[in-house]
C-alpha cells in the first residue's frame, strides 16, 4: 500500500499574511442553505427529508494563483520561450507533472544567500541521489516554518545558474519550500539598486525566458522526505490562460 505525504499548504485565511497573500473565503453554513434552497426551488419543509439540514458550500472571494502553494507556468516568466509562445497552466503537459522526486538539502544556507551549482553539486555527492532526465528537484529550505512578513521577506534562493543547470540535466519542474523561487524579492529590489545592476532583480525566474522550465514555491514538509525513493505528483487547477494555478502536491512511497 502507498504512503502520500502532503507537500502542500492549506488554503485558509492567515490575518498575519501580507496583504497581497490574504486568502479570503465565506463558508455557507447548512442552515442558510437550507432557507436558499425552500425559496429558490419551492420546496415546501414538509417535502423536506427529516434529517436533512441543508448543503454546506463555500466561495473564495479572494485568491491569487500565487498566493498559496503553486507551480509557475511558462507563461508566468515572459510571453515566449525557445522561439515559441509560452504555455500557460492549462497547456502544460500532465506527464511533466509526475515523476521521481530528488530533494536537494540547503536549510543550511543563511538568509540572503544564494544557492550555487557547487551548493548542488555538493548534496547530491552527500545523498548519493541521481539526476535524471524527467525528475522533479525539491529545495528544501526550511523556510515554511516562518510565519507572516517574515515569510516573505527571509530566505535563500536559487541562482540563476543553478536553475539552468538542472534545466540542462533534463529537469523541467522543480520547487521550493519557501515563499520564492530567487532570493526574497525586497532584497533583490535593494541589492540591485544599490548595486546599479538590471542583471541582479528576478535573475532565477527570468532563466525562463529563454529555456522551457516550471517551478513550484510555497511547497511544504520537505524535510520528512528522503532525498529519493519516492514520486512526486502536482496538480494544479487548469485555469485557462493561467500564469499559474494553486496546486496539491505530493510525495508518493511505494
Amino acid at each position: 500500500m502507498s504512503k502520500i505525504v502532503d507537500l502542500s499548504k492549506t488554503i485558509e485565511f492567515k490575518k498575519e499574511d501580507p496583504w497581497f497573500m490574504r486568502i479570503k473565503i465565506k463558508h455557507i453554513p447548512h442552515s442558510k442553505s437550507l432557507k436558499l434552497i425552500q425559496y429558490i426551488l419551492k420546496l415546501p419543509q414538509k417535502l423536506m427529508p427529516a434529517n436533512f439540514n441543508g448543503w454546506a458550500d463555500d466561495k473564495i472571494k479572494s485568491m491569487g494563483v500565487h498566493s498559496t502553494t503553486h507551480i509557475d507556468a511558462p507563461w508566468h516568466y515572459g510571453p515566449e520561450v525557445e522561439g515559441k509562445k509560452a504555455k500557460t497552466i492549462d497547456e502544460v503537459p500532465l506527464d511533466w507533472l509526475y515523476g521521481d522526486g530528488i530533494v536537494i538539502d540547503m536549510s543550511h544556507k543563511k538568509d540572503f544567500e544564494v544557492i550555487t551549482i557547487d551548493d548542488i553539486k555538493e548534496d547530491l555527492k552527500k545523498s548519493g541521489a541521481k539526476l535524471k532526465k524527467g525528475d522533479i528537484v525539491l529545495i528544501r529550505t526550511d523556510r515554511d516554518q516562518l510565519r507572516g512578513k517574515e515569510y516573505f521577506l527571509r530566505g535563500t534562493g536559487m541562482s540563476k545558474e543553478a536553475t539552468l543547470w538542472l534545466i540542462k540535466k533534463g529537469i523541467k519542474v522543480m520547487g521550493i519550500d519557501q515563499w520564492g523561487w530567487d532570493l526574497p524579492l525586497k532584497h533583490l529590489v535593494n541589492k540591485a539598486k544599490k548595486a546599479k545592476d538590471k542583471t541582479l532583480f528576478w535573475e532565477a525566474h527570468l532563466v525562463g525566458i529563454n529555456h522551457e522550465y516550471l517551478h513550484m514555491e510555497q511547497l511544504t514538509n520537505l524535510k520528512s522526505l528522503p532525498p529519493y525513493g519516492f514520486k512526486v505528483g502536482v496538480f494544479p487547477l487548469k485555469i485557462k490562460g493561467g500564469s499559474a494555478a494553486p496546486a496539491r502536491v505530493v510525495a508518493i512511497f511505494d
